[in-house]
Parts: structure tokens; C-alpha cells; sequence
């Protein structure tokens, strides 16, 4: 029998259906592994004490590592925050109890930025979470224990959420595979807004054919989730070995003409744009001419919303009390208290922007320019099929190079924020290795591939076809780790 840690989902569920493995084998080898990296806030035991939807089902035994913004219910649930320390909820967030039904096994709960708020994992209030490819250096966020997790052979899969591009950049810099699909199509129910208008459930794998099991499990509209509608059709499981016949288009504004991209990142990207047309893509430079105000008019959106969604935390429902004098006092002490730092810098920051004599001037100019944004991405789809990016503007960085510098931070997802403001489907797959500038390990480069609404198997099917050609290897780090 193969180390079952070395398998992907589908491996897996192969060797399960010829015998040579069992699902409590599969299960346990995750369970028992060494958490060296702070990817998870709570683990499962073992196999006979998680919940699961039974034997079978297109995940039947499948271990899945869920990001602990997700509600469980009886389950600790604390997205990252003091604030909700020892908080089990009543109930299960709706992605959630799908994975459940198609079979998959809760593996454990795994660490955050704070309320899905940040870039590098480092704003968890329970700890870092570090990069398996070199320890001394970031994962991504806000779901850097999800990706971490899969890349560091602590689950085979895992579900993040993406609100800026908190799938995709983690993805990106631990070398697996992360998709944002379509706003709209899987629930968000029981799971912990942030941004609502923004905020999209989706998979963490080492593969892209993963991604789409996870993917289809995940999908479909949900009562208690009025935005949710689901796929209009089944995801289908990519097999494509080619681009012939598609048209591939290179955003300026996010490609080899941005700003701050770095040396490496660029290079690797060259190629695999290279790679594309090798496949058999007609590929051709296009513009986004208004994504480059995605970053400003994400940080006015993004912290308004939050700034709604996290008045619930006050100290009397649930969560965190830090008892007063006066029901004032108490509020300001508890907040005070259970936030950190990044999530009271946005709520103010959104507070403003809402505030009477600003909105029109901050909120309402940067609705505007979603607005744009989204018709520009229109614009661009009417003469290609696929438009391909860098997913992250650099490698991993080292753990607090960022920490003083908010916008430097906020910077990491210049080339994500775009599409996420257009409510569109993407996903990052590992393009190559390449060091930092300024020197150092060759660490992991994300090439991100975008479509229009609802694309969700060609963007796969393309990916299948680009990562077989790349020949990315993840096996090597998970049987010896790094640094």
C-alpha cells in the first residue's frame, strides 16, 4: 500500500474501491500527523469520532480539513478571533453538511486571519501559521491553514473562503490548487461573513481534477441563502489535454505590465503564457483599463461591509463578555478586548466610509467602480474565452516582513481583488518555482485563470490541461516537508 498521505482525493478513492485502502487508514494517517505548521485551531481524534455521511457518495471516506470560519455545529468556532473563543454553534454551515452528504469525514478545523481579514495567516489571534515549503515565511490568507493543511500533508483537501482572494493567494504561495467559483453558486450559509456582497466558499486541493469533486459536492442553491443559485449545470471532471480552440487572453494591467511584480513571478508567468500557446491556445494581450482601482475600491466595500457584519459581536448573544458598569462600557471593553488589531483598523475604516457626508464620496465611487471593473472583464470576454494572470504579485514572504506596513499587505492582492469585484470565477494552480527577490529558496508561483460567470468546467478543464504540462510535483514536500 502507498502512503495514503501521498495520494489526491481521487488516488485515494481508487485505491479504496480496489481494497488496497481503507477509509479509517486514509482518515488516521491525516489524524496522526504531526501539526507542525499551526494549520489547525481543532482536530478530530480519529475516524470513529467525526461526523460523516456514511460509505457513500462521490466522497465516501474522504478526509476534508475545514476553515474554522465555517459553523459546526457543536464544534469550536472561532474565525481566528478572540472574540468568539469557545463558541460551539447550534447548527452547520450549509457547504458544510454537503460535504458531509457526499461522504467526506470532518479532519479538523484549521486556522485563520482573523474574520477572514488578512494576507499572510499572521492576524490569527491563536497563532502564525507557516509556509510548509519554508516555515520561516507566510502561507497566504485569509485561509492559510487550509492551504498549508494540503500542502504540508496535513489533509488531501480542504475548504477556504475567498473574499478578495483568500483561496486563490494562499494557493498560490503554498504550491496546491484554490478556486473562488461564481458568486452565488454555493451557499453561504453558516458561514461567518465578512463581506457579503463578496464572500465565496471553495476548495483547496493538490490537484485541479480534486478541486472539481470538491467543487460538485459543494454547489446548488439553498433556501437559507437567498444569493445562492448554483450551477446551472454539473461540474463536469476535466480531462483535457490541450487549449486547442481557445482564446487566451493577457490583462495588461495584471500581467507582465503591473506594478510590483516581481522578478521570478514574471518569469514563471512568461512561460506558462508561452505554455498556452504550445497547447494549442491563440493567446493575445487584452486590458482591464479599470482594474488597476481594484485594490482602493475593494478596501472602501470590503470594510463597510464588515463593519455591519461585525456589530453582532457585542458581548450579549454569544461569544466573549467582558462584564461593565453599563451596557456602553461593556460593549467598547468586549470589542476592545476580543478584536485585534487589522479587524478594528477595517471596521473604522468601513465605519467612515459609511458615515453621513462620506458615503457618497468613498462608498458610492467605489461602487461605481465595481461597476467598471465588472464591464471591462464583459469587454474582455467578448473576445476571449480564458484570461490568464499571475495569481500573487510576489512568493511567499517572511513571517513580519508586512506586519508595519498595511498596505504593502493589502497589496498582495492586487491581481485577485478584480475578479472577485466582478463576482467571477478563478482558480490558481502551481506554474513553477521561483526565488524572491533579493534571493533565497525558490518557493511556489500561482498562474490564476479567470472565465465569465458560471464557466467553472472550462476554467478546470483548461487548468487540467496547463498543469499536466507544467508537471508541478507536490510529493517531495509531503514526504520530508521544508526547512
Amino acid at each position: 500500500m502507498s502512503d495514503p498521505r501521498q495520494l489526491t482525493v481521487a488516488e485515494a478513492l481508487g485505491e479504496i474501491g480496489d481494497g488496497s485502502l481503507s477509509a479509517d487508514e486514509w482518515f488516521d494517517a491525516y489524524a496522526e500527523a504531526p501539526d507542525e505548521l499551526g494549520a489547525y485551531l481543532w482536530r478530530a481524534k480519529g475516524a470513529g469520532a467525526v461526523p460523516t455521511g456514511g460509505e457513500h457518495g462521490p466522497l465516501a471516506g474522504t478526509p476534508v480539513a475545514i476553515k474554522d470560519i465555517f459553523c459546526i455545529e457543536d464544534v469550536p468556532t472561532t474565525a481566528g478571533s478572540r472574540i468568539l473563543e469557545g463558541y460551539a454553534p447550534p447548527y452547520t454551515a450549509t457547504a458544510v453538511e454537503r460535504l458531509l452528504a457526499a461522504g467526506a469525514r470532518l479532519l479538523g478545523k484549521t486556522n485563520m486571519d482573523e474574520f477572514a481579514m488578512g494576507s499572510s495567516n499572521e492576524n490569527s489571534a491563536f497563532g502564525d501559521v507557516r509556509n510548509p515549503w519554508d516555515r520561516g515565511r507566510v502561507p497566504g490568507g485569509s485561509s492559510g491553514g487550509s492551504a498549508a493543511a494540503v500542502a504540508g500533508g496535513l489533509a488531501p483537501c480542504s475548504i477556504g473562503t475567498d473574499t478578495g482572494g483568500s483561496i486563490r493567494q494562499p494557493a498560490a504561495l503554498c504550491g496546491v490548487v484554490g478556486m473562488k467559483p461564481t458568486y452565488g453558486s454555493i451557499s453561504r450559509s453558516g458561514m461567518i461573513a465578512f463581506a457579503s456582497s463578496l464572500d465565496q466558499c471553495g476548495p483547496l486541493t493538490r490537484d485541479v481534477r480534486d478541486a472539481a469533486l470538491l467543487l460538485g459536492a459543494l454547489g446548488g442553491g439553498d433556501e437559507r441563502d437567498t444569493t445562492s443559485i448554483g450551477f446551472p449545470e454539473p461540474i463536469a471532471i476535466p480531462g483535457r489535454e490541450d487549449l486547442e480552440g481557445l482564446r487566451v487572453g493577457v490583462p495588461s494591467e495584471l500581467g507582465l505590465e503591473a506594478e510590483g511584480i516581481e522578478a521570478g513571478v514574471r518569469d514563471v508567468f512568461e512561460r506558462a503564457v508561452a505554455l498556452c500557446e504550445r497547447l494549442g491556445a491563440d493567446v493575445a494581450e487584452t486590458s482591464l483599463p479599470n482594474a488597476r482601482h481594484g485594490i482602493s475600491a475593494y478596501y472602501v466595500l470590503a470594510p463597510a461591509e464588515a463593519s455591519a457584519n461585525l456589530a453582532r459581536y457585542d458581548g450579549v448573544r454569544f461569544g466573549m463578555r467582558v462584564e461593565a458598569e453599563s451596557l456602553d462600557e461593556m460593549y467598547e471593553l468586549t470589542r476592545s478586548a476580543g478584536f485585534g488589531p487589522e479587524v478594528k483598523r477595517r471596521i473604522m475604516l468601513g465605519t467612515y466610509a459609511l458615515s453621513s457626508g462620506f458615503y457618497e464620496a468613498y462608498y458610492g465611487s467605489a461602487q461605481r467602480v465595481r461597476t467598471l471593473i465588472a464591464g471591462d472583464f464583459a469587454a474582455a470576454f467578448g473576445d476571449f474565452d480564458l484570461l490568464v494572470t499571475p495569481t500573487s504579485p510576489t512568493v511567499a514572504f517572511e513571517l513580519g516582513a508586512r506586519a508595519a506596513d498595511p498596505l504593502a499587505m493589502y497589496m498582495s492582492d492586487y491581481c485577485t481583488v478584480p475578479m472577485s469585484l466582478a463576482g467571477l470565477p478563478a482558480i490558481s494552480i502551481p506554474a513553477g518555482l521561483a526565488p524572491p527577490d533579493g534571493g533565497g529558496p525558490e518557493l511556489p508561483v500561482g498562474l490564476q485563470i479567470t472565465g465569465p460567470a458560471f464557466s467553472e468546467s472550462l476554467i478546470l478543464d483548461a487548468a487540467h490541461a496547463i498543469e499536466g504540462a507544467v508537471g508541478f510535483d507536490h510529493r517531495p514536500k509531503l514526504a520530508e516537508g521544508r526547512r
